[in-house]
C-alpha cells in the first residue's frame, strides 16, 4: 500500500531583499526593506552616524494612591547633593523633601504652612523660620497666599496623571520652559531669576574650613597637656 503523500503547502512568492537601498526618498516607499544580518556591515555603509539597539520600552511605574495622582519630579543631582552638604538640621531637609513631593504639574505646591506642621508632624511656629531660610536661597517662592512655587531649574513635576471621581482620567503637562519664561518675567528675587548655589558651596567650604580649625586647636591642646604630664 503506498504510503499517503504529505499535503502540499501554498506556493508563496520568494520573499527577495532589495539590493541596495533606494538613494530616491520617495521610492523607498514604495520598496521592500533589505533584511539586515550584520550590524557591522551597516556600521561601515553609514561611519558617521551611531547605531544602538534597544529593548522594547516598558510602561513606567509610579506609587501612588487614589488621593495623589501619579506624578514625578526632575530634581537636579547638584542641587540634592548641596542642600545635603549645606542644611545642619533635619527640619529644612525634611521641608524641602515634602515640598518636592507637594508639586503639581508646573511646579507650584498648593499647601498652607499648617499643611506643612500637619504632616511633619513638628509645631507651626517651627515651620515658618525653616520655610523663609529656604526661600531666602531662591529654592522656593511664594506665588499667593497657601501656594508655593519650586524653583523649576532645582525640582520640577512636568506632568500629571489625575484620576477623576467617575474614573476618567485627565492628562495635565506643562513644559518647563513655559512656567521659566512666566516666572522670569515677573519681578523676582535674583536666586530665583538666575538660580546658582555658588554662595551655599561658598558657606559649605568656610563651614570645613572652621571645623577643620576647631580640630587642629583641640588636637594641639590634648598635645599640650600631654607634653605637660610627661614633664611632671
Amino acid at each position: 500500500m503506498p504510503e499517503p503523500q504529505s499535503r502540499r503547502r501554498a506556493s508563496q512568492r520568494a520573499y527577495v531583499p532589495a539590493q541596495e537601498d533606494p538613494d530616491d526618498p520617495l521610492q523607498a516607499f514604495g520598496s521592500r526593506l533589505r533584511a539586515i544580518t550584520d550590524l557591522d556591515e551597516v556600521a561601515r555603509k553609514y561611519p558617521d552616524r551611531e547605531l544602538s539597539l534597544g529593548r522594547r520600552r516598558q510602561k513606567l511605574e509610579f506609587y501612588s494612591s487614589p488621593e495623589r495622582p501619579n506624578a514625578f519630579a526632575m530634581a537636579s543631582l547638584e542641587f540634592l547633593l548641596v542642600i545635603a552638604q549645606y542644611y545642619r538640621e533635619a527640619l529644612p531637609l525634611r521641608l524641602i523633601l515634602l515640598l518636592i513631593a507637594g508639586q503639581r504639574a508646573g511646579g507650584q505646591i498648593p499647601m498652607t504652612q499648617d499643611d506643612m506642621a500637619a504632616i511633619l508632624d513638628v509645631p507651626r511656629q517651627k515651620v515658618n523660620p525653616a520655610l523663609q531660610e529656604i526661600m531666602q536661597h531662591g529654592i522656593v517662592l511664594r506665588r499667593r497666599p497657601g501656594v508655593y512655587q519650586f524653583n523649576p531649574p532645582y525640582s520640577y513635576v512636568a506632568a500629571e496623571l489625575i484620576r477623576g471621581a467617575e474614573g476618567q482620567t485627565e492628562y495635565v503637562q506643562v513644559d518647563q520652559q513655559d512656567a521659566l519664561k512666566e516666572l522670569r518675567a515677573g519681578s523676582l528675587p535674583e536666586l530665583v531669576r538666575y538660580p546658582s548655589l555658588q554662595h551655599m558651596r561658598e558657606a559649605i567650604d568656610e563651614l570645613r574650613k572652621e571645623r577643620a580649625a576647631k580640630r587642629r586647636a583641640r588636637r594641639q591642646r590634648f598635645e599640650s597637656l600631654g607634653e605637660k604630664e610627661q614633664e611632671q
